[in-house]
This record gives structure tokens, C-alpha cells and sequence, in this order.
């Protein structure tokens, strides 16, 4: 028998705050970067990381940026001082400030590629004016406006910059970035020089794309992680429903029955006496058409209940050929009780399995709802046990004490190849909710040699003292 899977953990997440929603009464006005941040939609949603969740990868993804950020610091600045002829303390200061770039990017995008770009145009001005002494010792003149360290850095930042940031932000920032190449390229203009600004705009429009491809493959993933685990409570939540139910259905039967004896024996009772009174020949007419009306009142909530087919009203799980006679689902059967267990055993036996039986103290005073309870809770284990467990040996321990009724259903290692079963997995929360209902119990768990082990303690009383629930229960033999 396999226990009921665990419900998953639902963690607690934090709305996304609108990108329109007006700042809280009497709160300070957000600075311009956080202004500018909240415009790009950077972060949006605490639901999708831009970066991995595992530890270690997203270690390494910090790494790698660190390192490229210094490669671009320490290596660019020697590359400058020979296109451009930069001083060595110009050339290390521009490029620097490319690399905190890369690095801020991790953590603010929007400013990180503010102060890329501005660097790029600064390093472009800067220059602008040594083009022309510089194309004598180039024959196709140095890269301009784009130098390879900003065109390398402000890749970079565009990529982490389109993790981050909703796809109108990236957008945004392709197009300003394209728009300050062709002011620079073309309206400022400089003369003897190899031009880069088609060539970057193509390489920032692939780092764009990527990036958000990637945003939104992880934002899929997150939904569809919240829609699984949405899915699945849903079904568990409804399957909980189904089982009280059922369990609704069967115990109205129960009433019925009583309520109908009342009615009988209110209606009897004036011939009992001799020469009744009035009074008490009214008190019992009251209380038979009190009985009558409950009694087709409960008949009305039994008709709701039984709309469906009796297919449907059992469970997926539930096996047709367990159920003894005058157990099946039909409206007019009487409920079972611990009577009729001899019979659900012999019908187990007849499906294959090999069950003992050990019964121990007094089975009278049980209310119908109590010996309903057991014999379900007895019904449903040996399913579970002709389902995931064939060939295995199983023993039945009923132990009725003065507080209560102690069942325990264990099964050895299976026998033979166990068959994917089409059952819903839910049988366990059926016996839970029948010995909650009851004020009782139900534990399972393996046991140590393969087998599996179900435990309920079903107390007589509506609300057994806590002492008689936690009584020791006999220890159940593994067979």
C-alpha cells in the first residue's frame, strides 16, 4: 500500500506592484533612478529571478561577470591608449568605469547601462579630435565610435539588462542606443576612421534578444510551476470533497434508518398505554410528524447527494469486488458494519491474497457510524494491498477496548511484479477524514521488512478523554 502523497508546501509570494500605481499619501517622491528603474520594469515580479535559483550556478554566473568585468577594465585600457592615444591613466579610468558598468548590471541594469553608454559617448568625444593623426598610422583608420572594450561592455550590460527588465525597457534602451550611434556616427560625424556603429547595433540587438528570450523562458517556467502547483491543490482540495461526500452519504443513511424507527415507535407508543391522555397523545403525534418532515428533508439532501451515478460515487480506487453483499453503491443498500467483515475477507481471499484475522475484547455497543467507519477504513486497506502490494500475506487485528476500537491492516513485501495502478492515490485521506470525523485516528507507514502498515484507533464515545485515544495500542505482528 502506498501512503498518501504529501501536499506540497505553498510559500508565501508578494504581489508585483504596478508599474501605474500611485505613490502611498504622505509617502516621500522615489528618486529619478528609482523612477527610471520602476519605468523599465526592472525586477517586476519577486516570482522570476533573472538569475538561477541554485546556489551554485547562480555563484558561477557572478563569477563569470566578475571576470569579464576585469578582463574589460585591465585589458581595454592598453587597447584605447594605442587606437585613440589615450594616456595610460585615461585610457584605464574609461574602461574601468565599463567594468563597474558590467558588474552594477547584476543589481541595478537601468543606471549600469546609463553609465555604459555614457562612458561610450565620452571615450567617442574624447577621441574624436585624434582621428586624424591616428589614421596615419592606420591604414583604415582606428574603430569609432564604438572602441571594442565599450562595445564588449555594453553588450554585456544590454543582456543582463534584458533579464531584468520587461521587454518595453529593453526595447527602450536598444533604441536610444541606437539612436546615440547614429547621432554620433552620422550627425557629429569625424573624419579617417573604420566605422563600428552598424556593426554594434546588430551586436546589441542579438544581446537584447537573447536576454529576454531567457527572461521569458524563466518567467514560462515560473508560471507553469505556480499552475502545477495551483493544479494539484486544486484536485487534492476536491478530492477531500469527494471523500466527505461519500462519507456524508453513507452516515445520512444511518440517520435515516434512526430517524425512521423514531417515527414507528411514535406512532406505536399511544397503543402501549392504557387510556393515554391527550397531552401525551399530542406530544407523540409532534414527534412523529417531526420524524416525518427531518426524516423527507434528509430523504431531499440524500437525492442532491445521489445525483450522481453510482460509477462516480465510488472512487477511483475503490475495487467493485470488495464491497459485500449490500455494501455497493445503490441507494436502497444497507450500510455495512463489523458483521459483515467475515464476508469482506472471504472476498478478498477469492481476489488472491492470503489474510488472517485476529480479533480481541467485545464488539457490542459500537454506534452505526463507528462500525461503518472500521469497515471501510478494512475495505479500503485491502485494496491498497490487492493494488500495490499482489501475492503479499496480510493481517487483520481488530482489538475492541472499553474506550474504543484499535484496527491495524498489515501486509507483508509484495509477492510478484507490482502493475501502475489508474487509482487516484487518495484512499488515505478517505480513512483520515472517516477517524477525524470520530474524534480518532489513522497512522500509516512502511514497515521495516517492505510491507506497509495501516494503524486506526475509532473511539465509542462522540469525544473519547485524550488518555483513552492515546492508550497503547497491542503491537501488530508483521506476518
Amino acid at each position: 500500500m502506498k501512503p498518501a502523497a504529501a501536499d506540497g508546501e505553498n510559500t508565501p509570494q508578494e504581489p508585483p506592484v504596478s508599474d501605474h500605481a500611485p505613490p502611498a499619501a504622505g509617502a516621500p517622491a522615489a528618486p529619478r533612478t528609482a523612477r527610471l528603474r520602476r519605468w523599465f520594469g526592472e525586477n517586476p515580479s519577486p516570482n522570476s529571478p533573472p538569475f538561477p535559483r541554485h546556489r551554485w550556478i547562480r555563484l558561477l554566473t557572478y563569477l563569470i561577470t566578475f571576470y569579464a568585468a576585469l578582463a574589460i577594465a585591465l585589458g581595454g585600457g592598453e587597447e584605447l591608449g594605442n587606437d585613440y592615444g589615450f594616456t595610460q591613466g585615461t585610457g584605464f579610468l574609461l574602461t574601468v568605469v565599463q567594468g563597474v558598468a558590467v558588474v552594477l548590471a547584476l543589481w541595478r541594469p537601468a543606471p549600469a547601462w546609463a553609465v555604459s553608454l555614457s562612458a561610450a559617448v565620452a571615450t567617442a568625444l574624447l577621441a574624436r579630435p585624434q582621428l586624424d593623426t591616428l589614421s596615419l598610422r592606420l591604414p583604415s583608420g582606428p574603430n569609432w565610435p564604438w572602441a571594442t572594450p565599450a562595445l564588449l561592455a555594453h553588450m554585456a550590460v544590454l543582456l543582463l539588462l534584458a533579464l531584468r527588465v520587461r521587454i518595453r525597457g529593453t526595447v527602450a534602451a536598444l533604441a536610444v542606443t541606437a539612436l546615440v550611434t547614429t547621432v554620433l556616427e552620422g550627425g557629429i560625424g569625424a573624419t579617417r576612421y573604420s566605422p563600428t556603429g552598424p556593426v554594434a547595433v546588430g551586436l546589441f540587438a542579438v544581446a537584447a534578444v537573447i536576454g529576454t528570450a531567457l527572461r521569458g523562458r524563466s518567467e514560462a517556467r515560473s508560471q507553469l510551476v505556480r499552475q502545477t502547483t495551483i493544479t494539484a491543490e486544486e484536485r487534492a482540495r476536491r478530492t477531500l470533497l469527494e471523500e466527505r461526500s461519500r462519507i456524508a452519504r453513507e452516515l445520512h443513511d444511518v440517520v435515516a434508518h434512526h430517524m425512521s424507527v423514531i417515527s414507528i415507535q411514535a406512532q406505536v407508543a399511544p397503543h402501549l398505554v392504557e387510556n393515554p391522555s391527550e397531552e401525551l397523545k399530542e406530544n407523540l403525534a409532534g414527534i412523529r410528524n417531526n420524524a416525518l418532515e427531518a426524516l423527507t428533508e434528509l430523504r431531499r439532501v440524500l437525492g442532491v447527494l445521489r445525483s450522481e451515478s453510482p460509477e462516480e460515487t465510488e472512487r477511483a480506487e475503490g475495487l467493485s469486488h470488495l464491497a459485500a453483499p449490500g455494501t455497493g453503491p445503490a441507494p436502497d443498500a444497507p450500510q455495512p458494519n463489523l458483521a459483515r467483515l467475515d464476508s469482506l475477507l472471504e472476498n478478498t481471499r477469492a481476489a488472491g491474497a492470503d489474510v488472517v484475522k485476529a480479533e480481541e475484547g467485545d464488539a457490542r455497543g459500537y454506534s452505526p457510524g463507528v462500525e461503518l467507519s472500521a469497515y471501510r477504513i478494512v475495505q479500503e486497506a485491502l485494496s491498497n494491498v490487492l493494488r500495490h502490494a499482489p501475492g503479499a500475506k496480510v493481517r487483520v487485528e481488530i482489538a475492541h477496548f472499553p474506550h474504543g476500537m484499535y484496527l491495524s491492516i498489515v501486509n507483508s513485501r509484495p509477492g510478484g511484479p507490482v502493475q501502475p495502478s489508474a487509482g487516484s492515490g487518495h484512499g488515505l485521506l478517505g480513512m483520515r477524514e472517516r477517524a477525524a470525523m470520530l474524534g480518532g485516528s489513522v497512522e500509516a507507514k512502511p514497515t521495516r521488512h517492505g510491507g506497509f502498515q495501516v494503524t486506526a484507533f475509532l473511539p465509542r464515545g462522540d469525544a473519547p478523554d485524550a488518555a483513552a485515544v492515546a492508550a497503547p495500542a497491542p503491537p501488530a505482528s508483521s506476518p
